[in-house]
């Protein structure tokens, strides 16, 4: 039975897999998966699981050991196998052109040039491969500051600037939709990811009868609708190359 940890997590993350997954169903044949910053597998096991073969990169070799320990517990440590280092190094690491679908969750953020990276995640796709890119949304980070009362750090970002000592881009969606188009990619879906979830106590999920189940259909209910991309903590965006 899934516990209630795990149900309030799945609204952080179903919007993101279900997309992913109808990638992954496409065809008949086994599909070769690499996830960049994919840490302790949460997503790559799951894409075992559909039967799929999952390359994690990952520069923590604990983050690297407790996916081995995961892919173990859930049968799939055939299909999985993890390789550590980063996306700026991944070209080194794997073939070319060898991946059918990449997925990149919260490390677009983190790289110095994201333009060179998603031209380096090209170059790791097969013609005509996915990318299943995640990143944090810059208008829920300026409210999330404002509402924390730090006025000037939210202003900053207002404005496209970060606070010195933060290393991480935060992007709207026009920004995301900008980047794909010039690292030579097509724009297929854009999603809002957790509208909602982030503002929701965790005490009235607990309590509330069916409250977790609710507040799932209605982030799924938002997703797809663009007004909603502005309110969203993260973009999410499937893209061919």
């Amino acid at each position: 039975m899934e516990r209630p940890l795990e149900r309030r997590a799945a609204t952080r993350t179903a919007v993101v897999w279900e997309a992913c997954r109808r990638l992954l169903e496409t065809g008949s044949e086994a599909q070769t998966v690499l996830d960049i910053g994919g840490g302790t597998g949460g997503f790559a096991v799951r894409v075992a699981e559909l039967g799929h073969r999952v390359t994690v990169v990952d520069p923590s070799p604990d983050a690297l050991a407790a996916l081995d320990r995961r892919a173990r517990e859930r049968g799939v440590a055939d299909l999985v196998s993890g390789l550590q280092g980063d996306l700026a190094g991944v070209i080194d690491l794997l073939p070319a052109g060898g991946a059918d679908l990449v997925l990149c969750h919260d490390v677009l953020d983190l790289v110095d040039d994201p333009l060179d990276a998603l031209a380096v995640i090209g170059r790791l796709l097969r013609p005509g491969g996915a990318l299943s890119l995640l990143v944090p949304q810059r208008h829920a980070a300026v409210v999330g500051r404002a509402m924390a009362g730090h006025f000037a750090l939210a202003r900053e970002l207002l404005d496209g600037g970060a606070h010195p000592g933060e290393q991480e881009h935060r992007f709207t969606a026009d920004e995301v939709r900008s980047l794909l188009a010039d690292a030579g990619f097509t724009l297929a879906e854009i999603h809002a990811v957790r509208v909602f979830t982030d503002l929701v106590p965790s005490a009235l999920l607990d309590l509330e009868p069916g409250a977790v189940e609710g507040l799932l259909e209605l982030e799924r209910a938002v997703a797809d609708r663009p007004e909603y991309l502005t309110l969203a903590a993260q973009v999410h965006a499937v893209a061919t190359h």
